[in-house]
């Protein structure tokens, strides 16, 4: 039977591994907005390039209002994209893509999302998983510490804080 003395250690031992794994969470939250957020801004840009066949395909989906449609999610996809890679609107941009990613499950990969627990591959091989999964990693997490978001507050911490000294 372990002492105490050796489970304090085993403790000791497993909050230092927290502590140094932790460290790497602003680096993975940067790298997973720098990397789709990139590929988000393409798929939009290539979206609004091919608006047509968009549109087609959209209206294929059955989707209300194909054109209009297939121009708001290549915009989203563009625009959200490039604030996604920045760290700005972070959170109300990652709400807005997973709600995208989720109407492209349901629309175009709806066996995939059937499939979530009775073959998760299916789910996760499907075209909206890392965009899906991404999106919600950033509105669960927040941007990590290396975002404009992140500047912004503690810009305006500092300033609320000054200003209640006069």
């Amino acid at each position: 039977m372990p002492n105490k003395s050796s489970l304090a250690h085993l403790g000791n031992l497993y909050a230092s591994a927290v502590s140094f794994l932790n460290l790497g969470q602003p680096l993975l939250l940067l790298a997973v907005r720098l990397y789709w957020g990139w590929q988000l801004m393409q798929s939009g840009w290539g979206k609004l390039h091919h608006i047509a066949q968009v549109t087609d395909f959209f209206t294929s989906l059955g989707l209300p209002q194909p054109h209009l449609t297939a121009i708001l999610v290549s915009l989203l996809e563009l625009v959200g994209g490039a604030l996604f890679t920045l760290g700005l609107g972070s959170r109300i941009i990652s709400l807005m893509l997973f709600i995208n990613m989720c109407v492209a499950y349901w629309t175009a990969d709806r066996e995939a999302l059937g499939a979530i627990f009775s073959d998760p591959g299916k789910f996760y091989n499907a075209d909206p998983y890392t965009f899906w999964f991404s999106s919600l990693m950033v509105l669960v997490f927040g941007p990590g510490v290396w975002a404009i978001d992140t500047l912004i507050r503690r810009f305006s911490r500092r300033e609320t804080l000054d200003s209640t000294i006069y």
